[in-house]
C-alpha cells in the first residue's frame, strides 16, 4: 500500500541536466571577458571562465580540478544556488536575456566526474594537525574538505543517522536528489575524512572539552540553526495542525527514502494548507505540499518585491499551483476540539477568517545551545548566535574553538555558508600552524 501511494507522488528532479553536447555547446558561448563579472558574483569566487573554457574543449577532468580549488560541493551548488542573483546574474550575456547557464554547467561537470569515477587528486599525508568538525551541513563539509586537502586529519561528528544536515533533511528531493548529496559526501570522505554518525556533541559526555582531551588541535562548530522560530504569542498556536515547515520537509525526505509510511507525512491529499513566510523554506514547503495533493496558499506579511525567496523558486511555485496572499498576517489560529480549522487574517482590505486545516511556519530559525551550554568561554549574542573574531578568522571567544555558517551569520544560502566556512578553514589552518610552531620553539 505504501508503495502504491509513493508511486503517485512526483518528487523527481524538476530541471533536466545537460547532455555532454549541450554542456560543451553552452560552454562555447562564453565570451572570456577580461574582467569576468560572473566570478565576482560568485560568493566563493569559483574560477568560472577557466572551468568553462576547459569544458568547451572537452577537458572535463581539468574543469573538475579547477572547480575543486574553490568548491567541495559542486553538484549541490549547481542545483540549489541562486544563480540568477550571483554568477549567472552577473554574466554580460544576460543583457540580451541569454546568460551562460553556469549552474547547469557546474552540475554537469560534477555529475560527470562522479559517474565516470575520474581520477582523484593526490593528497598530502595527514600530519599537519587534528581538527574536529561538529555538524556535516554545508559549512562543516566545506571545512572538512578544505582542511583535508591541506594535510589535516579531520573527524566529523554528526548527530543525525546520515550526514548532510540541511542538504539531506531540509531541501526537497525535487530540488536536490539525496543520491547526489550522498555522492558528494563520499568524495569528501575519500579525502581521508572520518565521520561519526548518531553522535551529538553536548550530550552523553561528549563535549568540546572532551574533544580537546582526545588530542584535537582545533574544533569547528558548524551546527547551523536547528531551532525554528514559532508563533507561540499568537492565540491558538498550540493547536494540532500547526507545524513547522522544517518538520514537513524532514518527514517527506525520510518518506521518499522509504524509512516511514505515507501516514507519517503531515499533509493529506485535498487538504487546504497555509504556509506562513516568504523565504526559500516557505517555497520548499509550499511546493512539497502541492506534490502531496494539497491546495496551498502562502501568506506573506510584506509585498512580493520584499519577499526574500529566489525569484525562480517563486515563479515555479506559481506555475505548480501555489497561491500567494501578500501583506497578509495571521492574528489567530482558530480550532475546534483542539484541531486547527481556520485562520484569522489581517490584510490590506481588513480582517477575515479563512478555513485551513493545516499551517506550516517558515518564519526563520535560530541556533540550538547544546554546545554552548556545555562549554565554558564561548560567547553568544542575545539571539544565541556565536560571536567570532577576525584574527584568526572565525575563532570564538574560546581559544581553539571556531564557528561558521548559519550558527554565526544567521540563516543563509548553501553557498554563503560555504563562503564563510572557507574563510574559517583558513583561520583554523593559521591557528594550528602557529600553535605547533610555538610548541617547538626553544624557551
Amino acid at each position: 500500500m505504501i508503495m502504491e501511494i509513493e508511486s503517485s507522488i512526483n518528487f523527481q528532479e524538476v530541471h533536466e541536466a545537460f547532455t555532454t553536447k549541450q554542456a560543451i555547446d553552452e560552454a562555447k558561448r562564453c565570451l572570456h571577458c577580461k574582467v569576468p563579472q560572473c566570478r565576482k558574483g560568485c560568493p566563493i569566487e569559483n574560477d568560472i571562465p577557466a572551468f568553462t573554457e576547459a569544458l568547451s574543449m572537452g577537458n572535463i577532468g581539468q574543469a573538475m580540478s579547477i572547480i575543486n580549488e574553490r568548491s567541495n560541493l559542486p553538484a549541490i551548488c549547481g542545483r540549489v544556488c541562486p544563480h540568477e542573483k550571483q554568477c549567472q546574474g552577473h554574466c554580460v550575456l544576460g543583457k540580451k536575456g541569454q546568460p551562460i547557464q553556469i549552474g547547469k554547467l557546474e552540475q554537469f561537470i560534477a555529475d560527470f566526474d562522479t559517474d565516470m569515477e575520474l581520477i582523484r587528486e593526490r593528497l598530502p599525508q595527514k600530519t599537519r594537525g587534528r581538527v574536529a568538525v561538529i555538524g556535516s551541513g554545508p559549512a562543516g563539509l566545506t571545512v572538512a574538505g578544505d582542511l583535508a586537502r591541506q594535510g589535516f586529519s579531520i573527524t566529523i561528528f554528526e548527530a543525525q543517522e546520515e550526514a548532510g544536515g540541511v542538504l539531506m533533511y531540509g531541501i526537497p528531493e525535487y530540488r536536490l536528489p539525496k543520491a547526489i548529496v550522498r555522492k558528494e559526501i563520499e568524495k569528501i570522505l575519500a579525502l581521508g575524512v572520518e565521520i561519526h554518525l548518531n553522535t551529538t556533541v553536548g550530550r552523553n559526555g561528549i563535549t568540546v572539552d572532551s574533544l580537546f582531551y582526545e588530542g584535537f588541535d582545533a574544533i569547528f562548530i558548524g551546527t547551523g540553526t536547528s531551532v525554528p522560530q514559532n508563533m507561540n504569542q499568537t492565540p491558538g498556536a498550540q493547536l494540532r495542525g500547526v507545524n513547522q515547515s522544517t518538520y514537513l520537509l524532514h518527514q517527506v525526505n525520510v518518506f521518499n527514502e522509504g524509512a516511514i509510511g505515507r501516514d507519517m507525512v503531515p499533509v493529506d491529499e485535498g487538504e487546504r494548507v497555509a504556509v506562513i513566510g516568504g523565504g526559500n523554506v516557505a517555497m520548499d514547503a509550499a511546493r512539497t505540499a502541492i506534490r502531496l495533493g494539497a491546495k496551498v496558499t502562502v501568506l506573506y506579511r510584506r509585498t512580493r518585491e520584499e519577499m526574500p525567496a529566489i525569484e525562480s523558486e517563486y515563479q515555479e511555485a506559481v506555475a505548480e499551483g501555489v497561491e500567494f496572499w501578500w501583506q497578509t498576517s495571521c492574528t489567530e489560529f482558530i480550532g475546534e476540539n483542539g484541531r486547527l480549522k481556520a485562520l484569522r487574517l489581517q490584510a490590506p482590505d481588513g480582517e477575515r477568517v479563512e478555513p485551513f486545516s493545516r499551517v506550516f511556519l517558515a518564519i526563520g530559525s535560530r541556533p540550538a545551545n547544546r554546545i554552548v551550554s556545555t562549554t565554558e568561554g564561548i560567547e553568544v549574542d542575545e539571539k544565541g548566535y556565536v560571536r567570532t573574531v577576525e584574527r584568526p578568522f572565525g575563532m570564538t571567544t574560546r581559544r581553539g574553538v571556531f564557528a561558521g555558517g548559519d550558527v554565526v551569520h544567521r540563516p543563509q544560502t548553501v553557498v554563503l555558508a560555504m563562503k564563510a566556512a572557507k574563510e574559517v578553514a583558513a583561520g583554523i589552518a593559521q591557528y594550528v600552524d602557529a600553535v605547533k610552531l610555538l610548541q617547538i620553539c626553544p624557551e
